[in-house]
């Protein structure tokens, strides 16, 4: 499986996993591997939402520093 280009792709792709994995008609082998694959990009999602949380604390702690300083 190929890292994602965006978080906007993983959830893409999860999608489409997701529509896999509820198909009756698909195998168990080939869920077991659609599992796989979605754990994985729900990981890489997770730590993409983290990342960008981090970043948004950051920027939010500048403008309250910068906000500080002018009082």
């Amino acid at each position: 499986m190929r890292q994602p280009k965006s978080f906007e792709e993983g959830m893409q792709r999860l999608q489409e996993l997701l529509n896999i994995l509820q198909d009756d008609a698909t195998p168990l082998a080939q869920s077991v591997k659609v599992y796989a694959e979605a754990a994985n990009l729900i990981s890489y999602c997770k730590q993409t939402l983290d990342n960008a949380k981090l970043q948004i604390e950051e920027i939010d702690a500048q403008l309250a520093e910068k906000a500080g300083d002018n009082a």
